[in-house]
């Protein structure tokens, strides 16, 4: 028998398997035994193991291999060669410096040990842990020090920013008030200097609790062993920790110095205060020096513990300090405050508040705005001497735009989609666009794919099948057709109009957010041959349709016949080449799609596009870029591209007022791209100092160099060499589409609600202090900030133009009117002018010229014809515009039927001082409010009717009775209603106006008239 206890074999040839039915040895006559696998097995195993582990690192290694290949295909893989070296050196050498200290402190305290333990029940407990420590003590000291590594190395690799920022810092050529220092030391040098400090706190205290610890399990630390609790060699080790701990104290407070610098504070109902106050200058400023000095004093007290072993100096120094930091660095500043600045705020804080105005203004680039008296000291009066002459001038004083891009879009959508799975932003675009009548100002929308849309949706349909857009849509931004439907400039599918020939495949765009395959063996569909956006038969000029002159043209040779698929195959460069069969599997693990790896979709010439936004390529290309969140598309050169402006921004401008970007814009950004900005979020100065452009078809990123003396951008430009283009480099074509980001400018009119003034003393009084007006349309909502060619006092040309308008503070009447010069192209762009109102008068704001329009009795119950049967109103945008020496508001109305799914422009809102207008037309409305018929020309005198000859009698007049009138009403309502059903708004309109003139004439024959100021009673409505 076997011995089962010893393990041993029982025989010279081992333990002997169990018999079965072909004996001790296998049907094969070689014998096996059980628990012990064959060799075979264990190859298998071995196998299997290294194919495993082959297959996690292959996993492992699949992210960073597919990030690679996407920045070759973008042309900036040393933007990701930097990056990542970055990360490994900075993970390399502060992990490493981490676990060389905490590994010597250990190593340190177990050489210091004691020899012998002593004899207590605290020391028998832990000689159990001693023992069982002894046999791998080296390796629990690698392991600890690895891991502690690991983690301080992870946690400075995700400095990387702020390190390239420090080693590649420029010169701002501009210093700071306090300390006479330039600004990058702020911007750049600060912030690594206080990484390094806060680096060099955690390798003193962790290496304190690991020497601690370590000298505890051997005796050299001592809790209730009587006698002394520490040995000497524990007493001189841990002191120099701590030495080092309260002289890295030291450091801290000479760096609080500068740090006063970047203080936030509240300072009355400043939001963002940044710098020194009086307080700061004359106490803590002083403490922090005075606390630097003590501390070192307590450092060197801790060191002198090597000689002479005692504790009672450096404790009494620690505890000094700790009173100085208490009674210094507190108590001191607060008597300050109280007794010294209180009493007489205003005369103590006037120098430091000039000093935030001016930093804030230098910061924010609102340093040289041009602010200028505008208007009359009495409100707007038309006047027969002024009417022509203000008539005339609208055309030339601005380009007013009917086309609201926030409220136009389901018209597009509806009129322009052409499938369903096509679809447009939201809010579309405002551009400009030369034509033969010269710049036409446009609003603009890419048709993209959306494949959450698709009637079918499988795997070869979205990721093959249908892969990308078709086209721009533009449609002119001043002018509409009779039934309420914008003119379309660019419009169908293929495209036409007067935007010229360009590539329309849309490929990358904002909506394009899934991954696709193109270029392979599966074709892609194009578009749908003979679709058409119109709504509309056309009809020929000599015959209805099909009649000679109305006939369709038959299809050419070389196009499809209406109505079949047009299929496609991708051409470009654009995605990552899926070549063989390793990349095919590491963008199956990537995207987590094992059809990658098998389809036989995939072949020859197949490329895969991701990360398709034209803000994410932009933000991946650029990490240290802040990106606007508002791309707009341009057709440049005879390509679709996506224009995106970019920020440099620091959180290190000394004195200058901190915002956060996502409270100051309306297109707020996302986390990712927020992640460049220090503290959450908060700047406290911006440029846009770059304009990227992205390709559509080929999703090409291109960022050139806008402000090229920036000094930020300077510095990233040190960091990453040859990833932006020079200025010149823009094409005369790109220029014409470049305009002012609508982000920079929320973010520059938000400060100067405050930071307008000058003087300290008005700042500090803040009576002077702006608002952005509510919208009065979208209530809880800022009006928007709204693009215009238009010209503004002083100027020979309307310029295309960035406005807003400014409120008092908790009031609605208007204190100012700003606008930017946002043409790219333009010797002035980005030049700002201030126009300020009167004092001493009250001109309307946004808010009052919408009640005023909705409280004249006669606007409002045309209002209200227009909402019967169910239809809804929408207000367009309220522009402002300067015209003459005061303000013209003009205010597009939309009607959506019922059951219609998009609005059209039925009524145009006008007001200029005291006239009021509500028109089918622009034109129309601008003749009623300045008293003229067409431009130039007075209203018809009503002429005289002629007499009857002598001696013949005067015919009787035509009477008509209240029931013709009441049954011309009716019959009026019943088209109307007609109308709307049919969604004929021309007919609709023509209709309400017979309508209206019916229940005048009927108000006149009742003798019924109302007071001119009387508004509507509640719930009163013409019936």
């Amino acid at each position: 028998m076997p011995d089962r206890g010893s393990g041993r074999p029982n025989g010279p040839n081992g333990p002997r398997g169990p018999r079965g039915p072909f004996g001790p040895r296998g049907p094969g006559g070689r014998g096996f035994s059980v628990g012990r696998p064959s060799r075979g097995a264990k190859s298998a195993l071995i196998t299997a193991a290294i194919l495993a582990g082959l297959a996690i690192l292959f996993a492992m290694f699949a992210g960073f291999w597919t990030d690679w290949m996407w920045f070759d295909s973008v042309g900036y893989t040393s933007v990701y060669r930097t990056q990542l070296l970055t990360r490994i050196l900075l993970f390399a050498i502060f992990g490493v410096l981490m676990a060389l200290a905490v590994g010597f402190n250990i190593w340190l305290a177990h050489r210091m040990r004691p020899p012998l333990s002593a004899m207590s029940m605290e020391q028998q407990n832990l000689d159990r842990y001693r023992m069982a420590i002894a046999p791998y003590k080296k390796w629990v000291l690698l392991g600890v020090a690895l891991l502690i590594g690991l983690i301080a190395g992870a946690s400075a690799s995700g400095q990387w920013r702020t390190w390239l920022q420090w080693v590649n810092g420029t010169s701002f050529g501009i210093r700071d008030p306090q300390f006479n220092r330039d600004v990058s030391f702020f911007a750049f040098d600060y912030p690594f200097y206080r990484f390094l400090l806060g680096f060099g706190f955690a390798v003193v205290v962790l290496s304190l609790i690991a020497a601690a610890l370590t000298h505890y399990l051997y005796g050299g630390v001592r809790l209730s062993t009587p006698g002394s609790r520490l040995t000497a060699a524990a007493t001189g080790h841990i002191s120099v920790l701590l030495g080092l701990f309260v002289a890295l104290k030291a450091v801290a407070y000479w760096l609080d110095r500068y740090g006063l610098a970047l203080k936030s504070s509240d300072f009355r109902d400043a939001e963002g205060w940044t710098g020194l106050r009086y307080v700061d200058a004359n106490a803590y400023l002083p403490a922090k020096t005075i606390l630097t000095i003590i501390a070192a004093i307590c450092a060197v007290l801790f060191f002198a513990t090597l000689w002479r072993r005692m504790w009672q100096l450096p404790v009494i120094g620690l505890g000094l300090m700790v009173l100085s930091a208490v009674l210094i660095g507190g108590v001191y500043p607060a008597i300050v405050q109280q007794f010294q600045v209180k009493p007489n705020e205003q005369a103590k804080e006037t120098p430091y508040i000039q000093k935030h105005l001016d930093a804030t203004k230098q910061a924010y680039g609102i340093a040289d705005v041009q602010e200028e008296a505008f208007g009359r000291q009495q409100a707007g009066e038309v006047t027969d001497e002024n009417r022509e002459e203000l008539r005339n001038s609208v055309s030339t004083t601005a380009s007013i735009r009917l086309v609201d891009p926030n409220v136009i879009s389901p018209a597009f959508q509806q009129l322009q989609q052409i499938r369903g799975y096509y679809t447009f932003a939201n809010t579309l675009d405002v551009d400009r666009y030369q034509t033969p009548d010269g710049e036409q100002d446009t609003v603009i929308g890419v048709r993209e794919i959306n494949t959450a849309a698709l009637p079918d949706r499988n795997w070869i349909n979205e990721r093959f099948r249908y892969t990308h857009g078709f086209g721009v849509v533009a449609a002119e931004g001043d002018d509409i057709q009779d039934n309420g439907t914008p003119v379309f400039m660019e419009k169908e599918l293929p495209p036409q109009g007067e935007l010229g020939e360009y590539e329309p495949r849309i490929y990358f765009g904002e909506a394009t957010t899934s991954w696709s395959i193109v270029g392979g063996p599966q074709l892609e569909l194009d578009y749908i041959s003979g679709d058409t956006g119109a709504d509309e038969t056309a009809v020929g000029e000599e015959g209805e349709e099909g009649q000679e002159g109305g006939q369709e043209e038959a299809p050419a040779e070389d196009e499809p016949e209406p109505g079949r698929e047009v299929d496609y195959r991708y051409e470009g460069d654009g995605g990552v080449a899926l070549d063989n069969y390793l990349r095919r599997a590491a963008y199956a693990l990537t995207m987590g799609e094992p059809q990658i790896l098998y389809s036989g979709a995939i072949g020859e010439g197949s490329r895969i596009m991701y990360k398709r936004t034209p803000k994410e390529r932009v933000g991946e290309v650029a990490p240290w870029l802040t990106i606007d969140g508002d791309p707009y598309p341009a057709v440049v050169d005879g390509r679709v591209l996506w224009l995106v402006d970019a920020y440099t921004t620091t959180n290190g401008f000394p004195y200058s007022s901190r915002t956060v970007l996502d409270q100051a814009t309306e297109t707020a950004l996302t986390d990712a791209e927020r992640q460049v900005l220090a503290q959450q979020n908060q700047i406290n100065y911006i440029r846009n100092s770059v304009k990227a452009t992205v390709d559509a078809y080929s999703g090409d990123v291109v960022l050139y160099a806008w402000d090229e003396d920036e000094p930020v951008l300077k510095t990233w430009m040190k960091a990453f060499p040859g990833t932006v283009e020079p200025r010149s480099e823009i094409s005369d074509e790109l220029m014409q589409h470049l305009r002012y980001p609508q982000d920079l400018f929320n973010v520059q009119r938000e400060l100067l609600q405050r930071y307008h003034v000058d003087s300290a003393s008005l700042f500090y009084a803040g009576g002077e202090r702006w608002q952005v007006p509510d919208d009065p349309t979208r209530p809880g909502n800022p009006v928007p900030a709204y693009y215009l060619s238009m010209r503004m006092p002083g100027q020979e040309e309307r310029e295309f133009s960035l406005t807003t308008t400014f409120n008092p503070r908790d009031r609605d009447t208007l204190a100012a009117y700003m606008a930017v010069v946002a043409d790219a192209a333009s010797e002035d762009y980005g030049t700002m002018r201030v126009l300020t109102l009167p004092n001493n008068t009250t001109t309307p704001g946004p808010k009052q010229v919408q009640s005023r329009w909705n409280a004249e009795p006669d606007i409002a119950e045309r209002i209200n014809l227009l909402r019967r049967g169910d239809s809804e109103i929408e207000y367009g945008n309220l522009l402002t515009v300067p015209l003459g020496d005061d303000l013209l508001y003009v205010e597009p109305v939309y009607v959506r039927g019922a059951g219609a799914n998009y609005p059209r422009m039925q009524r145009v809102l006008a007001s200029y001082g005291e006239e009021l207008a509500f028109e089918p037309t622009l034109d129309e409305a601008l003749n009623v409010l300045f008293g003229v018929t067409e431009a130039g020309e007075e209203p018809e005198q009503p002429q005289e009717p002629e007499q009857p000859p002598e001696g013949e009698e005067e015919p009787p007049a035509e009477e008509e009775s209240l029931a013709d009138l009441v049954g011309q009403a009716l019959q009026a309502q019943e088209d109307a209603d007609a109308a709307l059903s049919e969604g004929d708004w021309a007919a609709y309109g023509e209709a309400q106006e017979r309508l209206r003139q019916a229940m005048e004439r009927i108000a006149e024959l009742e003798g019924v008239t109302r007071p001119e100021d009387e508004p509507a009673e509640e719930g009163e409505q013409t019936e």
